[in-house]
Protein backbone atom coordinates (compact mmCIF):
# COMPACT_ATOMS: atom_id res chain seq x y z
CA UNK A 1 0.00 0.00 0.00
CA UNK A 2 2.42 2.24 0.84
CA UNK A 3 4.12 1.80 -2.91
CA UNK A 4 0.64 2.40 -4.63
CA UNK A 5 0.44 5.85 -2.18
CA UNK A 6 4.05 6.89 -3.31
CA UNK A 7 2.99 6.50 -6.89
CA UNK A 8 -0.24 8.16 -6.91
CA UNK A 9 1.82 11.63 -5.48
CA UNK A 10 4.31 11.43 -7.40
CA UNK A 11 1.63 10.92 -10.64
CA UNK A 12 -0.24 14.10 -8.84
CA UNK A 13 2.96 16.13 -9.41
CA UNK A 14 4.09 14.48 -12.65
CA UNK A 15 0.63 15.66 -14.19
CA UNK A 16 0.72 19.28 -12.79
CA UNK A 17 4.45 19.15 -14.45
CA UNK A 18 2.30 17.67 -17.90
CA UNK A 19 -0.60 19.73 -17.33
CA UNK A 20 1.62 23.10 -17.76
CA UNK A 21 4.19 22.62 -20.52
CA UNK A 22 2.40 19.36 -22.08
CA UNK A 23 5.19 16.55 -21.57
CA UNK A 24 7.23 15.06 -18.76
CA UNK A 25 4.54 13.58 -16.92
CA UNK A 26 6.19 10.13 -18.32
CA UNK A 27 9.58 11.05 -18.00
CA UNK A 28 8.84 11.83 -14.43
CA UNK A 29 6.77 9.07 -13.18
CA UNK A 30 8.45 6.13 -15.11
CA UNK A 31 11.34 5.41 -13.01
CA UNK A 32 8.78 5.24 -10.20
CA UNK A 33 6.29 2.67 -11.54
CA UNK A 34 9.69 0.34 -12.73
CA UNK A 35 10.68 0.39 -8.84
CA UNK A 36 7.04 -0.95 -7.88
CA UNK A 37 5.52 -2.87 -10.15
CA UNK A 38 8.36 -4.15 -12.46
CA UNK A 39 10.09 -2.85 -16.10
CA UNK A 40 7.49 -5.48 -17.93
CA UNK A 41 4.68 -4.29 -15.97
CA UNK A 42 5.62 -0.26 -16.50
CA UNK A 43 5.40 0.22 -20.19
CA UNK A 44 1.91 -1.08 -20.08
CA UNK A 45 0.63 0.79 -17.05
CA UNK A 46 2.24 3.59 -18.26
CA UNK A 47 0.84 3.28 -21.70
CA UNK A 48 -2.76 3.83 -20.30
CA UNK A 49 -2.06 6.11 -17.78
CA UNK A 50 -0.89 8.88 -20.82
CA UNK A 51 -4.04 7.63 -22.75
CA UNK A 52 -6.26 8.95 -19.78
CA UNK A 53 -4.20 11.86 -18.63
CA UNK A 54 -4.04 12.94 -22.64
CA UNK A 55 -8.16 12.67 -22.26
CA UNK A 56 -7.73 15.28 -19.26
CA UNK A 57 -5.64 17.47 -20.91
CA UNK A 58 -7.50 17.51 -24.66
CA UNK A 59 -11.36 18.33 -22.37
CA UNK A 60 -9.27 20.85 -20.16
CA UNK A 61 -8.58 22.95 -22.79
CA UNK A 62 -10.98 21.68 -25.28
CA UNK A 63 -12.28 24.56 -26.55
CA UNK A 64 -8.23 25.78 -27.54
CA UNK A 65 -7.95 22.51 -29.94
CA UNK A 66 -6.74 23.34 -33.81
CA UNK A 67 -8.48 20.72 -35.34
CA UNK A 68 -6.95 21.54 -38.78
CA UNK A 69 -3.39 20.69 -37.07
CA UNK A 70 -4.88 17.81 -35.23
CA UNK A 71 -5.89 15.87 -38.17
CA UNK A 72 -2.77 16.72 -40.25
CA UNK A 73 -0.88 15.20 -37.51
CA UNK A 74 -3.33 12.65 -36.36
CA UNK A 75 -4.31 10.69 -39.06
CA UNK A 76 -1.11 9.56 -40.32
CA UNK A 77 0.57 9.26 -36.50
CA UNK A 78 -2.36 6.66 -35.97
CA UNK A 79 -1.21 3.61 -37.91
CA UNK A 80 2.55 4.23 -37.57
CA UNK A 81 1.65 4.16 -33.67
CA UNK A 82 0.21 0.48 -34.24
CA UNK A 83 3.55 -0.18 -36.52
CA UNK A 84 6.05 0.72 -34.02
CA UNK A 85 4.13 -0.71 -30.60
CA UNK A 86 4.03 -3.91 -32.62
CA UNK A 87 8.10 -3.70 -33.29
CA UNK A 88 8.33 -2.74 -29.77
CA UNK A 89 10.50 -6.13 -28.66
CA UNK A 90 12.89 -6.01 -31.25
CA UNK A 91 14.95 -2.68 -31.23
CA UNK A 92 17.61 -1.90 -28.92
CA UNK A 93 15.91 0.53 -26.51
CA UNK A 94 19.92 1.78 -25.63
CA UNK A 95 20.02 3.25 -29.38
CA UNK A 96 16.58 4.69 -29.07
CA UNK A 97 17.41 6.32 -25.84
CA UNK A 98 20.26 7.59 -27.01
CA UNK A 99 19.21 9.18 -30.62
CA UNK A 100 15.88 10.83 -29.10
CA UNK A 101 18.28 12.19 -26.23
CA UNK A 102 20.74 14.24 -28.83
CA UNK A 103 17.64 15.32 -30.64
CA UNK A 104 15.85 16.77 -27.37
CA UNK A 105 18.94 18.31 -27.02
CA UNK A 106 19.28 19.75 -30.14
CA UNK A 107 15.55 21.03 -30.29
CA UNK A 108 16.58 23.27 -27.43
CA UNK A 109 18.67 25.74 -29.92
CA UNK A 110 16.95 24.46 -32.70
CA UNK A 111 13.51 25.00 -32.00
CA UNK A 112 14.71 29.43 -31.14
CA UNK A 113 16.68 29.65 -34.55
CA UNK A 114 13.60 28.38 -36.42
CA UNK A 115 11.28 30.73 -34.26
CA UNK A 116 13.72 33.76 -35.03
CA UNK A 117 13.69 33.25 -38.74
CA UNK A 118 9.94 32.91 -38.23
CA UNK A 119 9.44 29.80 -39.72
CA UNK A 120 6.02 27.62 -39.56
CA UNK A 121 5.72 24.11 -39.92
CA UNK A 122 3.10 23.41 -42.66
CA UNK A 123 -0.27 20.68 -42.85
CA UNK A 124 2.64 18.34 -44.80
CA UNK A 125 5.28 18.95 -42.40
CA UNK A 126 2.72 18.47 -39.77
CA UNK A 127 1.93 14.90 -41.49
CA UNK A 128 5.32 13.89 -41.89
CA UNK A 129 6.32 14.46 -38.30
CA UNK A 130 3.11 12.52 -37.25
CA UNK A 131 4.36 9.61 -38.73
CA UNK A 132 7.93 9.55 -37.49
CA UNK A 133 6.64 10.91 -34.17
CA UNK A 134 3.80 8.01 -34.19
CA UNK A 135 5.79 5.23 -34.92
CA UNK A 136 8.56 6.39 -32.46
CA UNK A 137 5.31 6.53 -29.67
CA UNK A 138 4.43 3.13 -30.48
CA UNK A 139 8.48 2.06 -29.39
CA UNK A 140 9.04 3.90 -26.45
CA UNK A 141 7.47 5.15 -23.54
CA UNK A 142 7.00 9.10 -24.37
CA UNK A 143 8.01 11.43 -27.26
CA UNK A 144 6.13 14.30 -25.92
CA UNK A 145 9.36 16.62 -26.20
CA UNK A 146 9.08 15.95 -29.77
CA UNK A 147 5.45 16.60 -30.63
CA UNK A 148 5.25 19.35 -28.28
CA UNK A 149 7.70 21.47 -30.14
CA UNK A 150 6.14 20.50 -33.19
CA UNK A 151 3.10 21.87 -32.35
CA UNK A 152 4.55 25.06 -31.47
CA UNK A 153 6.51 24.99 -34.81
CA UNK A 154 2.94 25.05 -36.17
CA UNK A 155 2.42 28.49 -34.54
CA UNK A 156 0.24 27.07 -31.32
CA UNK A 157 1.07 28.00 -28.04
CA UNK A 158 0.04 27.34 -24.19
CA UNK A 159 -3.84 26.48 -24.38
CA UNK A 160 -3.77 25.35 -28.45
CA UNK A 161 -0.54 23.60 -27.85
CA UNK A 162 -1.52 21.66 -24.82
CA UNK A 163 -4.72 21.21 -26.18
CA UNK A 164 -3.80 19.96 -29.85
CA UNK A 165 -0.94 17.95 -28.46
CA UNK A 166 -2.92 16.27 -25.82
CA UNK A 167 -5.33 15.01 -28.67
CA UNK A 168 -3.40 13.79 -30.71
CA UNK A 169 -1.57 11.94 -28.36
CA UNK A 170 -4.70 10.61 -27.32
CA UNK A 171 -5.42 9.25 -29.96
CA UNK A 172 -1.77 7.56 -30.67
CA UNK A 173 -1.98 5.79 -26.81
CA UNK A 174 -5.42 4.54 -27.53
CA UNK A 175 -3.79 2.61 -30.58
CA UNK A 176 -1.08 1.15 -28.68
CA UNK A 177 -3.12 0.31 -25.57
CA UNK A 178 -5.08 -1.70 -28.44
CA UNK A 179 -2.04 -2.89 -29.79
CA UNK A 180 -0.63 -4.27 -26.52
CA UNK A 181 -3.84 -5.72 -25.44
CA UNK A 182 -4.09 -7.09 -28.98
CA UNK A 183 -1.04 -8.76 -28.38
CA UNK A 184 -0.89 -10.03 -24.99
CA UNK A 185 0.74 -7.24 -23.29
CA UNK A 186 -2.05 -5.67 -21.38
CA UNK A 187 -3.77 -8.06 -18.55
CA UNK A 188 -6.31 -6.71 -16.51
CA UNK A 189 -4.70 -6.44 -13.51
CA UNK A 190 -2.18 -3.82 -15.46
CA UNK A 191 -4.67 -2.51 -17.45
CA UNK A 192 -6.61 -1.84 -13.19
CA UNK A 193 -2.58 0.04 -12.70
CA UNK A 194 -2.71 1.86 -15.51
CA UNK A 195 -6.37 3.42 -14.35
CA UNK A 196 -4.92 4.30 -10.81
CA UNK A 197 -1.97 5.38 -11.91
CA UNK A 198 -3.91 7.52 -14.64
CA UNK A 199 -6.56 9.02 -12.02
CA UNK A 200 -3.60 11.01 -10.42
CA UNK A 201 -2.07 11.95 -13.24
CA UNK A 202 -5.42 13.54 -14.58
CA UNK A 203 -6.19 15.20 -10.92
CA UNK A 204 -2.61 17.15 -11.78
CA UNK A 205 -3.37 17.87 -14.99
CA UNK A 206 -6.44 20.57 -13.77
CA UNK A 207 -4.02 21.98 -11.68
CA UNK A 208 -1.55 22.18 -14.35
CA UNK A 209 -4.15 24.22 -16.69
CA UNK A 210 -4.53 26.54 -13.38
CA UNK A 211 -1.02 27.44 -13.63
CA UNK A 212 -0.69 28.31 -16.94
CA UNK A 213 -3.46 30.20 -17.45
CA UNK A 214 -1.01 32.54 -15.28
CA UNK A 215 2.08 32.17 -17.01
CA UNK A 216 3.09 34.27 -19.73
CA UNK A 217 4.34 32.70 -23.03
CA UNK A 218 7.98 33.42 -22.33
CA UNK A 219 7.94 31.92 -19.66
CA UNK A 220 6.29 28.99 -21.03
CA UNK A 221 8.82 28.97 -23.61
CA UNK A 222 11.63 28.53 -21.21
CA UNK A 223 9.80 26.20 -19.15
CA UNK A 224 9.90 23.80 -22.70
CA UNK A 225 13.05 24.43 -23.17
CA UNK A 226 14.11 23.22 -19.56
CA UNK A 227 12.00 19.72 -20.28
CA UNK A 228 13.70 19.19 -23.36
CA UNK A 229 17.21 19.67 -21.85
CA UNK A 230 16.07 17.06 -19.02
CA UNK A 231 14.19 14.98 -21.01
CA UNK A 232 17.67 14.45 -23.49
CA UNK A 233 19.89 13.93 -20.28
CA UNK A 234 17.53 11.42 -18.52
CA UNK A 235 17.38 9.44 -21.76
CA UNK A 236 21.29 9.63 -22.55
CA UNK A 237 21.59 8.68 -18.76
CA UNK A 238 19.38 5.70 -19.36
CA UNK A 239 21.05 4.13 -22.28
CA UNK A 240 24.10 4.93 -20.78
CA UNK A 241 23.15 2.47 -17.50
CA UNK A 242 21.36 0.23 -20.43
Amino acid sequence: MTGYFFVLIVGVFAGTIGGVIGTGSSIILLPVLVFTFGPLQAVPIMAVAAMMVNFARAIAWWREIDWRALAAYSLPAIPAAALGARTLISLPPALIDTLLGLFFLAMIPGRRILEKRGWRATWWQLAIAGVLIGFLTGIVISTGPLSVPVFAAAGLMKGALLATEATASLFIYVTKVTTFERFGALSQETFIKGLLVGSSLMAGTFVGKYLVMRTSADTFAKLLDAMLACSGLALLWAAYRA
